[in-house]
């Protein structure tokens, strides 16, 4: 972060040009809250929008007459061969996830993972706690920027930042002091979960 500076006029000056920014974290879910948007001044009443895993969903699945179904993937599963950890109905309500279960780079020289998530004070890449990350929001854009933030956060600190916010559920996969994979769900989740 010592490398870029806001000028007063309000561009952007980098040191190296190599520097780039990346809104990743947010853009997807603000994409589809635009869609969103679009699909209710149409009043457009039933519908579900998905992308890479954000998602709206609004009113019913009309063939089913009964509340959008969605899943969280397992972090096992891979793009050909899904499988999920688990199902929740959503109605009315935004989700996103995001982990570091796939996005990720081996240094070919150490061996080590770099995580795609960065510590926002340090600006470098750290391995969390918490491997996943599926949040419940009123628009997917909150809910895309929470799961980001729980993802640099860590178990501890995502808890007491749940604890004070209203409107946001999580559902956080994580690995213990053992390094055995443990979930935690808040309240308001468990109770969108199907059997």
């Amino acid at each position: 972060f010592k490398k870029v500076s806001l000028l007063k006029d309000g561009t952007i000056h980098k040191d190296y040009p190599e520097i780039y920014f990346d809104f990743n974290a947010v853009a997807k879910g603000y994409g589809i809250d635009c869609i969103a948007d679009y699909l209710d001044s149409l009043h457009i009443k039933d519908y579900i929008i998905e992308l890479g895993g954000e998602l709206v969903a609004k009113g019913l699945h009309l063939e089913k007459n009964k509340p959008w179904v969605v899943g969280i993937e397992a972090i096992e599963s891979d793009l050909e061969n899904r499988s999920y950890e688990a199902k929740l109905k959503l109605e009315n309500q935004a989700m996103a996830s995001s982990g570091n279960y796939r996005k990720y780079r081996i240094d070919p020289v150490t061996g080590k993972k770099y995580v795609h998530t960065l510590n926002p004070i340090t600006g470098s890449a750290e391995k969390s706690d918490v491997t996943s990350a599926s949040v419940i929001a009123s628009t997917c854009g909150f809910a895309d920027a929470y799961a980001t933030a729980f993802m640099a956060l860590g178990l501890e600190k995502s808890k007491k930042l749940l604890a004070t916010l209203d409107g946001i559920e999580a559902y956080l996969t994580y690995n213990d002091s053992l390094n055995k994979q443990q979930v935690y769900i808040t309240e308001g989740f468990k109770k969108q979960l199907l059997d």
